[in-house]
């Protein structure tokens, strides 16, 4: 997404039609290793993660719908999704022109993808589309109908993830604004985190929240998640570049430093405030680091990073903590706490931090008064893209649950809630 977001950044796709289109094998077969580490996120890593932090009880159903997020949008994304989001360049959504991936051959390319199979370039960013449809899930884990979930991933995608991919990544008009998302601050985990609030709330709290013990059913289990999760981003955000180079590199250094710095500042949050470091605590710290770098990786220096990663340990423990309990919301795996609000960080420091790194283009103008110029133009811009995306995603959102609740019920029973949604879902269960 690089390619993108700099050509949107710099408001040079015209430029995109001019560059030379040749498959590099470096290039392929460093995307081809992306997209298995970004998938991996999925199954096992965020299944895995999400997994480990409910109850026994709901495992298997914690499980069940990263799977069946992987699966369902994989499909959902050849027959249309792609189309719609990367061909055509119009301002609201793309064309048809990808329907079934039609006129896609072997050595087709995407302009938004010069170097690599145009095939590739669309499995990569299946991957994407698939963790921001499962990460939703985090946020009504314990009580969500399995139908329902279905049901959801189906109208989200097309409704929620598509546009607003479009607008950033496929030639839309936030793109066309200047919005900058290196790989996927607004488009994966705003997004996510916006649409996983507004769900907690239409679905409701658990059962037993707020005075039930619903402690973790085996933290190990997440903290290999955490693991996958931390490694696959690698892909997520390296693979971005859409090239084996220096950019993609850099991106992967900033990843993990700002992972590592979120992880050690939650740490000592919660050493300093409750006496113990929890390792729950530890693993809450690393995603939020991870999610709060995903838009700027491409664009910062290490140093930036660590800064960055800083501050997505302090106000995403705060957002898990104090603002959490203020507004009475359960958020159940802490998707809006870490990844909305991770997310909404990063996006607004990468107008802050990324002028640096694309100054000097043309299309700003020369010295310090086009740095200038251009730092405040890409801060609004990353305001008014989070604008957007929050007003998009919160109200279609609401919209699509509110749809799906007249079709099936939303909620399980309670006394399915009681037995564990294992059982009352699926008919398996822990031993």
């Amino acid at each position: 997404m690089a390619a993108l977001a700099i050509a949107a950044a710099l408001a040079v796709s015209p430029a995109l039609a001019q560059t030379p289109m040749k498959i590099d094998a470096a290039d392929t077969a460093w995307m081809i290793g992306a997209t298995g580490l970004v998938l991996m996120m999925t199954i096992p890593g965020l299944a895995l993660f999400y997994s480990g932090m409910v109850r026994k009880k709901n495992v298997l159903a914690t499980m069940a719908q990263s799977l069946a997020a992987t699966f369902l949008v994989s499909l959902l994304w050849a027959v249309l999704a792609y189309s719609l989001t990367f061909t055509g360049g119009g301002a609201a959504i793309g064309s048809l022109g990808r329907i079934f991936l039609s006129g896609m051959g072997p050595d087709s390319i995407s302009l938004w993808a010069p170097t690599i199979p145009e095939s590739l370039f669309m499995l990569y960013q299946m991957t994407f589309a698939v963790i921001t449809v499962a990460l939703v899930a985090g946020s009504v884990a314990d009580r969500l109908r399995f139908s329902a979930f279905v049901l959801f991933c189906v109208l989200w995608l097309f409704f929620v993830y598509v546009p607003i991919a479009h607008w950033i990544w496929g030639g839309g008009f936030l793109q066309t604004f200047g919005t900058i998302d290196f790989a996927g601050g607004l488009v994966v985990h705003v997004n996510a985190g916006v649409a996983g609030l507004v769900a907690a709330i239409v679905v409701g709290k658990r059962r037993g929240y707020g005075h039930d013990n619903l402690a973790p059913f085996d933290l190990s289990l997440a903290v290999i998640g955490t693991g996958l999760l931390w490694v696959g981003w690698f892909g997520f955000n390296g693979g971005s570049a859409l090239a084996a180079g220096s950019r993609a590199a850099m991106a992967i250094v900033c990843t993990h430093l700002a992972a590592s710095t979120g992880a050690a500042t939650w740490m000592a949050i919660e050493w300093w405030t409750r006496g113990k470091p929890s390792v729950l605590g530890m693993i809450s710290g690393a995603v939020a680091g991870l999610g709060t770098i995903t838009p700027a990786s491409g664009f910062v220096t290490p140093m930036e990073a660590i800064l960055i990663g800083l501050i997505a340990g302090s106000i995403c423990f705060w957002s898990c903590t104090w603002l959490k309990l203020k507004f009475g919301y359960d958020d159940s795996l802490d998707v809006f706490g870490v990844h909305g609000v991770g997310g909404l960080t990063g996006t607004f420091l990468a107008g802050v931090l990324a002028v640096g790194a694309i100054s000097a283009s043309p299309a700003l103008p020369n010295g310090i008064g086009g740095l200038i110029e251009g730092n405040v133009h890409l801060v609004w811009a990353q305001l008014y893209g989070i604008a957007v995306t929050v007003l998009w995603s919160g109200v279609a959102t609401f919209v699509i649950l509110k749809v799906i609740g007249a079709l099936v019920p939303l909620r399980v029973r309670q006394e399915d809630e009681v037995i564990g949604l294992d059982v009352s879902l699926h008919g398996e269960a822990l031993q």
